[in-house]
């Protein structure tokens, strides 16, 4: 571990596939197989589509949204980005909502409130949960209050200068 990983949580590529291994064995023991997946980009995508194949499910969606900024820097509420699926291809299906953590919530209350309209049953699988997240998520893979390094974010953006990397 370096020195800038000290006080962090950091995950593994392995640690990756082990969680959404998890979190698709928590749901089908709860009797949860979702109709329709929805990852959360960028931090969910590939944890979602790791749920995805473990669950059997096809029908993905995605939905872009933006807060982090930088390291543990946000903006005031989450920002909804284009394309933005029809909610009405949720209609009266059973999703499964797939991000890499719950830290402040405002995120997968973003999403819940999106699907309430149309979804029979919307649930949520994170790889992290934090606390002070205002949602309580149905599958966690491991809860932390620690800034996490997860692998896909763990370098720099290719070509980019590394003073400004966002984490």
């Amino acid at each position: 571990m370096t020195a800038t990983e000290v006080g962090r949580e950091v995950m593994t590529w392995d640690e990756l596939g082990a969680g959404a291994r998890a979190l698709a064995e928590a749901a089908y023991a709860d009797d949860f197989v979702p109709d329709v997946l929805l990852a959360v980009s960028r931090g969910g995508l590939l944890a979602a589509g790791a749920v995805a194949y473990a669950l059997g499910v096809k029908s993905t969606f995605t939905l872009n949204i933006e807060l982090y900024t930088g390291v543990d820097e946000r903006l005031a509420e989450p920002v909804l980005l284009p394309p933005v699926p029809d909610v009405v291809d949720l209609r009266h299906a059973r999703v499964l909502v797939v991000d890499d953590v719950a830290d402040t919530g405002a995120t997968l209350e973003l999403v819940k409130r999106l699907c309430a309209a149309e979804a029979a049953d919307t649930r949520c699988a994170v790889l992290y949960e934090k606390p002070r997240s205002t949602v309580r998520c149905e599958y966690v893979w491991r809860r932390t209050d620690r800034w996490i390094t997860f692998p896909w974010s763990a370098e720099p953006p290719v070509g980019s200068d590394a003073r400004l990397h966002a984490g």
